[in-house]
């Protein structure tokens, strides 16, 4: 594993405080532009466009990482909004369950956005129980079994094996619940 400065880490749980406090962030900056129209009134444009510059550059930095505003999207939509909005290059990533939120074709997205970072020396350590996000192509999967860690395959993992058993029948085990 190499050495980053850069890391972040989101837990599901988190994504609610952090949304809130980026919606906080835009309507400040919004604020903080009218304050600036009303304050420099009687000036130039040139000078009003100098006062906002800062705060129209940080606003639209919001705008392009997040869009119109992560409560504008689903729950799982606006998740995905933010991995992507923080990935960059030699970086580390710790992920705790990031499936929580996200439908099976949003963990696919997340495995495609990761994917996307891993030759720009991202790396992601996820835990998850998600058998879609354990299917990466050449991860290293380790099981917490039993108060042990080992290596594990991916097809001999109980949760592949449980979700390959239910989507072949899923009446079998629907009956007897």
């Amino acid at each position: 594993m190499k050495r980053t400065r850069r890391v972040f880490f989101l837990r599901a749980e988190d994504f609610f405080g952090y949304s809130k406090c980026i919606n906080q962030m835009r309507s400040e900056m919004e604020s903080d532009l009218r304050e600036v129209d009303i304050a420099y009134k009687d000036r130039s444009n040139f000078a009003r466009g100098q006062a906002k510059m800062s705060f129209s550059h940080e606003l639209g930095d919001l705008c392009r990482y997040y869009g119109e505003g992560l409560e504008t999207h689903s729950h799982g939509r606006s998740f995905l909004a933010i991995f992507r909005s923080r990935f960059v290059s030699d970086s580390l990533y710790l992920l705790d369950e990031p499936e929580a939120p996200l439908s099976p074709i949003r963990q696919l997205a997340l495995i495609a956005a990761i994917k996307g970072m891993v030759p720009q020396n991202a790396q992601f350590i996820i835990a998850t129980h998600s058998p879609i996000l354990m299917a990466f192509p050449n991860a290293i999967i380790l099981n917490f079994c039993d108060n042990k860690i080992q290596l594990a395959h991916f097809d001999e993992l109980e949760h592949v094996r449980l979700m390959r058993d239910f989507l072949k029948s899923p009446e079998s085990f629907l009956r007897n619940l």
